[in-house]
């Protein structure tokens, strides 16, 4: 990502404050990119490093591709801003992502959705199969929680954190999908993976013929696989400032040359 002394950042702000902001801001700018956004709504937050339980989020009424490192509010576990700021917070986002960050501490990034594919996956029975190769990679990561309604009420949080347990992926039935990491690429990649394989579930159902089902060994030697693949830990890192570096490319129409 670009350096921690971009202009924009305020003279009282730290440094780190500043890198996750944006990198939140970027993260932003890539689900409007790779259009996994609902209109307004929706969340991506981040714990501010620090003693207190403070995280950033999107103001309530801009859309992901409005916001940047500035404009992203700081709340407490409760859901009060913190500082000043022009824009509001959205209570969904307070019952979801304030439980989640009160409860678990390895978890610094937490992401939800509501795109298409991954709500038609969250409202069938059988929920995420793990038979193509995103879902073989989240096989024994995802939890569920039951649908009570829109998360707007605080006591809905309690009953989240124990659905998720300490796992870092769940689909919420008849709902959305909620990924969530120690870092913001980690949280990308665990989402990239997610949305991915309930695209491909979408499709291969669509598709006439029965599916090939992955046996429990294969399942596990992809788990091996994949740690043995990222020892270095850097994957989730590379691929977030790969896809930031495609979608700059995008939108200023500059791209590399490939006879260079």
């Amino acid at each position: 990502m670009g350096s921690i002394d971009t202009p924009g950042r305020p003279d009282a702000m730290s440094e780190v404050e500043w890198r996750v902001r944006l990198d939140l801001a970027a993260c932003y700018q890539l689900f409007d990119y790779l259009d996994w956004t609902s209109g307004i709504f929706n969340h991506i937050s981040a714990r501010v490093p620090g003693p207190d339980r403070l995280y950033l989020m999107n103001p309530y009424g801009l859309h992901y591709a409005e916001v940047t490192a500035s404009n992203l509010i700081k709340v407490d576990v409760q859901g009060n801003v913190v500082g000043e700021s022009r824009y509001p917070g959205n209570p969904a986002g307070f019952a979801i992502h304030g439980a989640i960050h009160a409860a678990r501490d390895d978890l610094h990034c937490v992401i939800h959705t509501h795109t298409v594919a991954g709500m038609a996956i969250a409202q069938k029975a059988g929920g995420l199969r793990h038979d193509d190769f995103n879902g073989a990679i989240l096989h024994g990561a995802v939890a569920y929680h039951d649908f009570e309604g829109i998360t707007v009420r605080p006591e809905e949080g309690e009953r989240l954190v124990r659905s998720l347990g300490e796992r870092n992926v769940m689909i919420l039935r008849n709902h959305g999908l909620l990924a969530a990491g120690k870092d913001i690429p980690t949280a990308f990649l665990v989402y990239y993976n997610l949305e991915n394989a309930c695209r491909t579930q979408l499709a291969a159902d669509a598709l006439r013929g029965p599916d090939i089902v992955l046996p429990p060994g294969i399942l596990a030697q992809v788990g091996r696989d994949r740690a043995a693949f990222d020892r270095s830990g850097q994957t989730a890192r590379l691929l977030f400032d790969g896809m930031v570096r495609r979608m700059e490319m995008a939108r200023s129409g500059r791209y590399v040359d490939w006879r260079g």
